[in-house]
């Protein structure tokens, strides 16, 4: 059983950056893929990225696409989503899941539903 933690939310300026951590408590972590979810208040689930279990592979949602930056740090069982010119739009709960199931359609990994593991979010607030 994988838990996630999330962290680094927080209050920032539109325009600004911060830099979201999801630490994992097994070392197995790195045989999962990774992703990012969000969720908006009224709004649907949001899937915004994911990295392979082997950090050779990162895909974005277009709405995030050259602002935001994931990578991971296998030596602390750690994913980091590295957020840039952040806009109000951005605001949300964020939430790291991760999945031992590897897929050779990337498209897949940004279904929620093949998920098994999820953090309990952190909030992003972009004030304008």
């Amino acid at each position: 059983q994988v838990q996630l933690v999330e962290s680094g939310g927080g209050l920032v300026q539109a325009g600004g950056s911060l830099r979201l951590s999801c630490a994992a408590s097994e070392r197995t972590f790195s045989s999962y893929a990774v992703a990012w979810f969000r969720r908006a208040p009224g709004k649907e689930r949001e899937f915004v990225g994911f990295i392979s279990w082997s950090g050779t592979y990162v895909n974005y949602a277009d709405s995030v696409k050259g602002r935001f930056t994931i990578s991971r740090d296998y030596a602390k069982n750690t994913v980091y989503l590295q957020m840039n010119s952040l806009k109000p739009e951005d605001t949300a709960v964020y939430y790291c899941a991760a999945t031992s199931t590897r897929y050779t359609d990337y498209a897949l990994y940004s279904d929620y539903a093949i998920y098994h593991y999820w953090g309990q979010g952190t909030q992003v607030t972009v004030s304008s």
